[in-house]
């Protein structure tokens, strides 16, 4: 292994969570301990920071546990976070000449980059870049998303704490719901573009709790308005309050949206519709259709910033994989995605490994089959085995008058010649 000193970097970027930070708290951990690495810059904005040199330095922020435990527990993007795909480095390489003087000008040797599939094309382009103009440079891809689509890995980190949200959420609505007797239907529409397992998550609640949502449905199997009236007057039949679930993305056989009539058509850099409305939709539906009493409820970002119920399993195993990629990079790994091996449901354990990051970036990791009932409308036990050990255990945040304490970094802890 040939030893790289120099100063590392750590961006941000998609969507955040509940344990974004942890991650981010893991990788500062792991670069403050190795003597390889000097200084640690955080990329404000990231890649989008990086090209703007908006950097602010990390280490001299966290002089103790007590700073880096407030990061763990603080949900969103502490750093800021971005959308923006990078082209293709053959086409139009004057972006990657300006983000390799940048590297070149704070001794950058390491970058960590922590995001979704969509963040792991710009660290398989720079990995790219980096290697075919023998730039010494590692390159580390850190998985975050809520969706828990990443390819590559058991799970993401973020998807425990959203997932417990939900299904905390939803069992708190079924329980307000069930106070009157007059027949209602409440529908509960939980994010997912292309894979349902945050919708998912609300069918555990079968399992312990005695309660759990009428219907789940995913996007992976096709939405028929038939058979969600057939799943409807059933429900109806046993029982007078009706809780479904939905994601946003369902889709009809022709491929559309169901909740497209309600959507504004906007798409993001990366070319995806930006998604809402399904429940708004189904809740109209079944208001002309069924007649009865009904609600629709979005959760919408209280998803991936409900930091009061976070996972201690996620948050815990975030810390280990964002340690565990600086780990890796010292030892002279690079064009990586650090990820989860798990090695059993009962008891739970997992091991943290790394896959190219070609097989993470742009691809799309679905609910598979042997999860997702019969009838399309609900999930299996395996299902359940699968999700509930990245639900356990709770934080101990730090409270002040009542309320958690959050850490904030600050963005103008600047170094010579960056614009903070």
């Amino acid at each position: 292994m040939e030893i790289l000193y120099g100063n590392a970097v750590i961006g941000q970027s998609g969507g955040p969570t509940a344990a974004i930070n942890a991650t981010l708290s893991g990788v500062i951990r792991g670069a403050m301990a190795h003597k390889e690495i000097g200084k640690v810059y955080g990329a404000v904005n990231g890649i989008v920071g990086l090209l703007e040199e908006r950097l602010t330095l990390l280490d001299p922020q966290f002089a103790d546990e007590e700073a880096f435990h407030a990061l763990e527990c603080t949900p969103a993007a502490a750093l800021g976070s971005c959308r923006k795909k990078l082209p293709d480095p053959d086409k139009d390489p004057s972006i990657y000449e300006k983000l390799f003087a940048i590297f070149a000008k704070y001794d950058i040797r390491y970058f960590f980059y922590i995001g979704g599939n969509d963040s792991m094309d710009t660290v398989a382009k720079l990995y790219a870049y980096a290697a075919a103009h023998n730039y010494p440079l590692r390159v580390m891809g850190v998985p975050k998303t809520i969706d828990n689509d990443v390819m590559g890995t058991d799970h993401t980190p973020g998807y425990g704490s959203a997932a417990k949200y939900v299904a905390v959420s939803v069992q708190e609505m079924m329980r307000d719901c069930a106070v009157y007797a007059v027949p209602a239907v409440t529908v509960v529409e939980i994010m997912g573009r292309d894979a349902g397992w945050l919708t998912a998550a609300a069918g555990i609640l079968s399992r312990y709790h005695g309660a759990a949502p009428d219907a789940v449905y995913l996007p992976e199997r096709v939405f028929s308005y038939e058979q969600f009236e057939r799943d409807l007057r059933s429900a109806l039949a046993r029982h007078p309050n009706v809780v479904i679930a939905v994601s946003e993305g369902i889709r009809l056989a022709d491929g559309t949206y169901v909740g497209e009539g309600t959507q504004s058509g906007a798409t993001d850099v990366f070319g995806h519709k930006y998604l809402s409305g399904a429940g708004k939709t189904l809740e109209l539906w079944i208001k002309e259709k069924i007649g009865c009493k009904v609600r629709s409820v979005e959760l919408n970002i209280l998803q991936r910033c409900a930091s009061h119920v976070a996972s201690r399993t996620d948050i815990e195993e975030s810390v280990l994989v964002g340690r565990s990629a600086v780990d890796y990079a010292v030892r002279g790994v690079t064009g990586k995605m650090m990820c989860f091996i798990r090695t059993s449901d009962k008891p739970y354990t997992v091991d943290i490994g790394a896959v190219d990051i070609t097989q993470a970036a742009n691809n799309v990791r679905c609910v598979p089959d042997h999860f997702i009932n019969a009838a399309g409308n609900g999930i299996t036990d395996a299902c359940i085995d699968y999700i509930l050990p990245l639900c356990e255990g709770e934080l101990n945040p730090i409270y002040r008058h009542g309320m958690p304490v959050h850490f904030v970094i600050d963005k103008n802890v600047t170094v010579p010649g960056a614009k903070g």
